[in-house]
């Protein structure tokens, strides 16, 4: 009896040692990444999609959500230099500073970063494409208002798609010197038109130049550029198999805010809805993409007071420190949820693709 007892014994324990753990699932890495930005754009800004667009919103697509603090390293409320420098270097320096430090030491953006491992990158804007937040994403200069040098960073950049306004930049400077025919030496495809003329060949850049300053405002009758300008940049840079970075802004969102204007401010958000559907529908069908959509910082302390334009109210022209919602879909944006820094950003989105 006692041997049959002992042979029990043995064979549950050899059983038991046999067993192998579960292993946790491998978490799926993005191969691209899409950064959107709505320019001043708090959680009343983003509410009022919700309010006033005709039809569905795409910012309800989003599961994963969190917070950002939007302070610079010495102030409590930022510019978008700044904040901008804070996303795309994953440190934060001070107010005007274009990828620099506090010490004015240019620091390594993220475009540089993913060049070197073989993405793609591009940058969609309704702003000049030397404005804070795009040069941010590939320029190094003290002052944000030092559009010329940016012009010329940006020609020599790692970019290769870039789409906005900013034509004065290039052609009248005080330097005389033609940048856009630096950009078609630099290996662009420029246009100054339109968007007509991609054609999506991948052995070139593509720079589209297309307004003196920035782009018109949406009720003046700027049309569907964002929304066809994101989907065009993300036809192009898809067609790289090692990946792609993209950073679409909705720029004029933070200037409706400094004029109190409801109408500008509540149709650049539909417009900056309707592009974030573009990265979704793409990020859907690809499943290997990332889109984190956020702010740089709120504008103005908006709040939705009345069921109608004229009755919306606003706290100051300025900015303020509110936090800022984040988004986060497709691959990795479980780490982008809870409360974090604007720095933060920069080093999460490099946690997840490597």
């Amino acid at each position: 009896m006692k041997n049959i007892f002992l042979s029990i014994c043995l064979l549950a324990l050899s059983c038991a040692c046999t067993q192998v753990a579960p292993q946790k699932s491998k978490e799926k890495k993005p191969v691209n990444v899409i950064f959107m930005i709505g320019d001043g754009m708090g959680l009343a800004q983003v509410s009022s999609a919700f309010y006033f667009k005709d039809g569905s919103v795409n910012f309800k697509r989003f599961s994963e959500i969190g917070l950002i603090n939007t302070s610079t390293a010495v102030e409590k409320i930022t510019d978008s230099a700044a904040a901008g420098t804070a996303f795309s270097c994953g440190e934060r320096t001070r107010k005007k500073m274009i990828g620099m430090s506090v010490d004015t030491i240019s620091m390594p953006n993220i475009t540089d970063t993913l060049t070197s491992l073989n993405y793609k990158t591009g940058i969609v804007v309704t702003s000049s494409v030397t404005d804070a937040t795009p040069s941010a994403f590939y320029g190094h200069v003290p002052s944000r208002y030092q559009y010329e040098k940016l012009a010329e960073q940006l020609t020599n950049s790692n970019i290769d798609f870039i789409a906005g306004g900013g034509l004065n930049c290039f052609v009248n400077r005080n330097d005389g010197v033609n940048q856009l025919q630096k950009m078609e030496e630099a290996g662009f495809a420029v246009d100054t038109v339109s968007l007509e003329s991609f054609d999506c060949n991948t052995d070139k850049k593509y720079a589209f130049i297309l307004a003196e300053d920035n782009m018109p405002k949406m009720p003046e009758g700027r049309g569907d550029y964002l929304p066809t300008a994101t989907q065009m940049s993300i036809e192009y840079l898809s067609k790289n198999k090692d990946g792609f970075f993209l950073m679409v802004e909705g720029s004029q969102i933070d200037w409706a805010g400094h004029r109190n204007n409801a109408e500008h401010l509540i149709t650049e958000v539909i417009d900056f809805d309707d592009a974030v559907g573009k990265a979704l529908d793409f990020a859907e069908k690809d499943g290997n993409t990332l889109v984190i959509v956020t702010a740089d910082h709120e504008t103005a302390g908006f709040a939705l007071s009345g069921d109608k334009y004229e009755d919306i109210s606003f706290a100051l022209t300025n900015h303020t420190a509110s936090m800022v919602p984040f988004f986060a879909y497709g691959p990795g944006a479980e780490n982008f949820t809870g409360i974090f820094d604007n720095k933060d950003v920069y080093k999460k989105i490099l946690k997840v693709i490597q």
